[in-house]
Parts: C-alpha cells; sequence; structure tokens
C-alpha cells in the first residue's frame, strides 16, 4: 500500500461555470468535465471542482454538512514578487482578499484569498522549501 499521497483534491461549489472560469483566469486549464463536474491535472494528481449538491450526493452527506473555509489550499513560490503576482491575479479573478501577503514570524512571507465559493488559498513563499523548476517541493 502507497502511503502519505493524495490523488484527488475536489471542492464543492455553487456555480461550477463561475468556478471554472475563476480558476481558468489563473492560468488553469480544464482537461476534462462532465455535468456538474471538471478536473483540472496537478502534474501527477487532480484537482476537482463539483457542483455542491452533486457532491453532497456523491458522498452521503447532506448538502448543509459541506462547508467551506474550514481548511485551506497552499501554492507556494520562490520569491515575494511571485507570491504578489499571484495574489493580485487572483484578486483579479474574482477572488476575495481575506489576508494581504506579509512577512510571518516564521520566516516566510505568505497572504491568503478566497475563490467565489469562499474555499481559501494561501500564497506563499517558505525560505525552508526548496522548490524545482516545475515549483514543486523538491
Amino acid at each position: 500500500m502507497k502511503a502519505n499521497r493524495i490523488t484527488l483534491v475536489t471542492l464543492a461549489v455553487s456555480d461550477l461555470a463561475r468556478a471554472r472560469s475563476y480558476y481558468e483566469a489563473l492560468g488553469w486549464i480544464a482537461e476534462e468535465a462532465q455535468a456538474g463536474v471538471c478536473f483540472f491535472d496537478m502534474g501527477g494528481m487532480k484537482f476537482g471542482l463539483y457542483d455542491k449538491a452533486g457532491l453532497a450526493e456523491d458522498l452521503g452527506r447532506p448538502i448543509e454538512s459541506l462547508g467551506t473555509g474550514a481548511m485551506s489550499l497552499a501554492q507556494n513560490f520562490a520569491t515575494e514578487a511571485e507570491v504578489d503576482a499571484a495574489y493580485d491575479a487572483a484578486l483579479a479573478a474574482g477572488g476575495t482578499a481575506c489576508k494581504p501577503p506579509v512577512k510571518v514570524f516564521w520566516g516566510g512571507y505568505s497572504g491568503t484569498v478566497a475563490d467565489p465559493d469562499g474555499h481559501v488559498w494561501e500564497y506563499a513563499m517558505n525560505p525552508f522549501w526548496v522548490l524545482d523548476d516545475e515549483g514543486k517541493l523538491a
């Protein structure tokens, strides 16, 4: 059994077309779509957007139990300037500012933006993590 890996992250969204447009405005390319769901390739894993009602049914959970903002997703960058650019791009695409990028107590630099459905993304530069040429943790 392979441990410590994630192959798919799926977010519940209230308006799939709006959510897809937001991520595409950030430069993401939807590689496959079906009624109520679309997926983006993440270089060895997938990122999905799923109509909230459909995801609730698929999970066997009441729709009211599918909240947002109780966790965060993150993208790490090599420089503070790249963090600022990603943060600004997320706002320009329709995201909502949570916290502007600032130097943080642990030695890095980060800020947070909520997507149109309230899912929080952190854009960060962590001086203790090395990124390869593709932006993956080395």
